[in-house]
């Protein structure tokens, strides 16, 4: 499955990444490879607590 995401840059460079399709799921990085990556994870954290809170 796949996401559409946001990246922008704050203004001390720390790179933040968001999922707009699912709220609250925001994450961040000191590079953008290291967002990124963090986002792939937030994204699978925030469907599964969906998923348990669906039962």
């Amino acid at each position: 499955m796949k996401f559409s995401i946001t990246l922008d840059r704050d203004e001390d460079g720390v790179w933040i990444v968001e999922c707009p399709s699912i709220p609250g799921c925001v994450s961040q990085g000191e590079t953008k490879q290291e967002a990124l990556d963090n986002i792939k994870d937030a994204i699978a954290s925030c469907l599964q607590v969906r998923a348990e809170r669906s039962f």
